[in-house]
């Protein structure tokens, strides 16, 4: 395993370098990176502060700087340093200047403005708060997305990351012997979507969660042919409703999301294709 330094720094929260960085780094299976996150740089001082880290700790640089000062200033600080450093943004944004023959705007943390889309957000995670694991089900109807699907599933990670992206997420669980809530088939306005996973691999989470919480093991639970059939009901009555199904055995929460997003652009007639 390659070990090495990488210097993230951003005038604002420093979630885009962050995210631009771990996205490329998880295409390398033998380096691991040693973070240093420098968010909200907006002076030299600052710059200077962080270039004497990087003079101790030589290792890659990548920035999302719009001040052109400041940049020149990072900029030619790593070159007296000699350590590579990249703008992350530049290809995308010098590639829209030219496509739209326009100007960049340099102003750090736009993407942050509170706007109506952020209210929009924070209202989206105050729904899915507030209707996490089968609660509030009398106004189901309001919500955009509503997941079903048993226990372990990632229903309520899902529903987190559905609601940052401003969608309106609640989520109800599949019990064994538990009927459904009557409003979730009742439903004319939200996408219903079914989530399931692979009996085994359900087995190993729920058994490393009751390991966890220190609980008994032998429950139907953790049961794999119990689990099985649970499984086995829950995409009978996913069926029965014509709810699109998502298999999460493999997928990370982003990717499930993903799938949601793409599920209700193509039932909105944002996207081409049909609902699959």
């Amino acid at each position: 395993m390659k070990e090495f330094h990488l210097h993230l720094v951003s005038d604002s929260t420093g979630e885009t370098v962050s995210m631009v960085a771990r996205a490329c780094l998880a295409q390398f299976d033998s380096v691991q990176a040693q973070e240093h996150m420098w968010s909200m740089v907006r002076s030299p001082e600052q710059i200077d502060q962080l270039l004497g880290v990087v003079h101790e700790q030589p290792g890659m640089v990548l920035y999302t700087l719009v001040h052109e000062e400041l940049r020149k200033h990072l900029e030619d600080g790593c070159r007296r340093l000699m350590v590579p450093h990249i703008h992350v943004l530049d290809p995308v944004l010098n590639a829209m200047g030219n496509y739209f023959n326009a100007k960049v705007r340099g102003r750090a943390g736009r993407q942050h403005v509170m706007d109506a889309e952020y209210f929009d957000r924070i209202e989206a995670m105050h729904f899915a708060l507030s209707h996490d694991d089968g609660q509030s089900t009398w106004d189901l109807d309001d919500a955009d997305v509503v997941l079903v699907g048993v226990s372990r599933t990632s229903k309520t990670p899902t529903s987190v990351y559905l609601a940052n992206r401003g969608l309106k997420t609640a989520n109800v669980p599949f019990v064994p012997g538990v009927p459904l809530p009557e409003d979730l088939f009742k439903l004319t306005h939200p996408l219903v979507v079914g989530l399931t996973k692979d009996p085994r691999r359900l087995v190993e989470i729920r058994r490393q969660r009751l390991r966890l919480l220190d609980q008994d093991e032998n429950t139907d639970y953790v049961d794999l042919d119990m689990v099985s059939k649970e499984i086995t009901e829950a995409r009978r009555v996913f069926s029965k409703y014509d709810w699109p199904v998502i298999n999460v055995t493999r997928k990370s929460i982003e990717e499930t999301a993903a799938n949601v997003i793409q599920l209700l652009s193509r039932r909105r007639g944002e996207a081409p294709g049909p609902l699959t």
